[in-house]
């Protein structure tokens, strides 16, 4: 987590908006390149919803837990259970015949093992089981104070259905909570992850549209930035500032992707300091930043990329709209121009289906594509610039 989360009060305001549900009709997707904070952001979420007396549940989703619909019904309970288990929850009992019923407090915590019981005793297919036991989980939970339950998982482009095999976990999860919300039971599900997590929600169920409100972050202005990099230095126990010429710099170096701010002003940081120490004069090394960050962010996902798909990725490092939106015909185009063997319009449109799928690009509503991973060309071009120096070497 950063020291200092700025440039997201409005995002946050939309969450208090919607946790204010007389009833949930709405949930949230939290989406945008990798750098651009979601996972920050997501846990900044659950102080406020704690704040207004919501639960929340929830962690990182891998591509195990969407396997099949039985571990994506094993990791919604497990998640549950951190939380119920520590609650002194309520039962309603009924007496013989004529009596009301009574209710009478439970000391047994809901743990792991009565949810899973509950869901193995329900007749019928897992969204039945998994449908049947939230509704008693929440029909147990001392009511009145608790306001709801916030399911909230990162990395939700992981999600998928598997028709081959017949194993529809993605689905299943948007059934249940549709079937759970229409009950007026007030669990909400947040889900964090890349630009195509979207049409994957759509494809899967054509109503999740009205099921999700997204909110796509987008890279925090120069203003905002600047205060992600000076706020933590206020700290009167901070031995450094920035000056404003290094500010200016790492705004500019960042391009207002979180991650790269951090990532940057700890390498300025601790660099400054052992300058200091030694005697010499700290400054902003650009170079030494940059060969870092392309070591530890970039080479191991340009490393996945086949030889046709760094082809492919160096020709839309060279448009002009490289870092905006740029369609198959662009792509086409710029190809004759810088390889022998340009690609065709169906050969391209083959082939960006494929790296979306790997995650360097995502096509957007408006059918033209983007690079998935901020300041990728950039990096693609220096890549180039120095194949082509050691070539001339």
């Amino acid at each position: 987590m950063p020291p200092y989360l700025a440039g997201r009060t409005s995002e946050q305001d939309e969450l208090r908006k919607f946790l204010g549900q007389q009833i949930v009709t709405q949930n949230l997707v939290l989406t945008g390149l990798r750098g651009v904070g979601k996972t920050v952001l997501l846990e900044s979420f659950r102080p406020i919803a704690n704040s207004l007396n919501w639960l929340w549940v929830g962690m990182e989703i891998s591509e195990r837990t969407t396997h099949s619909e039985q571990d994506m019904a094993t990791r919604i309970l497990a998640d549950v259970a951190r939380v119920t288990s520590a609650l002194v929850v309520r039962e309603t009992t009924q007496l013989a015949f004529g009596f009301a019923s009574q209710e009478r407090v439970i000391r047994q915590p809901l743990t792991y093992e009565v949810l899973v019981a509950k869901f193995n005793h329900t007749p019928g297919h897992v969204a039945d089981k998994l449908k049947d036991t939230l509704e008693f989980v929440w029909n147990v939970l001392p009511q009145g104070g608790i306001g709801g339950v916030v399911f909230a998982y990162d990395e939700a482009q992981n999600l998928e259905d598997h028709k081959q095999r017949e194993e529809y976990p993605m689905s299943v999860l948007l059934d249940v909570f549709q079937s759970i919300q229409r009950k007026n039971i007030p669990f909400m599900l947040i889900l964090t992850g890349l630009p195509n997590l979207g049409p994957k929600l759509v494809a899967a169920r054509t109503y999740s549209e009205r099921m999700f409100h997204v909110l796509f972050l987008e890279p925090l202005k120069d203003q905002a930035s600047r205060e992600a990099i000076v706020t933590p230095t206020l700290n009167p126990e901070c031995p450094l500032h920035f000056s404003d010429e290094a500010i200016e710099r790492i705004v500019f170096m960042s391009r207002g992707y979180p991650y790269f701010i951090q990532f940057i002003c700890k390498e300025v940081f601790d660099i400054w300091i052992a300058k200091i120490r030694a005697g010499e004069i700290p400054s902003v090394p650009e170079d030494d930043i940059v060969r870092k960050l392309d070591s530890d962010f970039f080479q191991w996902r340009w490393s996945k990329a086949t030889d046709r798909q760094r082809e492919l990725l160096q020709v839309i490092s060279t448009l002009e709209n490289c870092d905006g939106e740029f369609s198959v015909a662009d792509i086409v185009n710029a190809s004759k121009e810088v390889l022998k063997k340009g690609f065709t319009p169906s050969h391209t449109n083959q082939m960006l289906g494929s790296m979306a799928n790997a995650g360097f690009v995502y096509k957007n509503r408006y059918g033209r594509y983007s690079l998935a991973v901020p300041l990728l060309a950039d990096f693609i071009r220096r890549q180039t610039a120095e194949g082509a120096n050691l070539q001339a070497q």
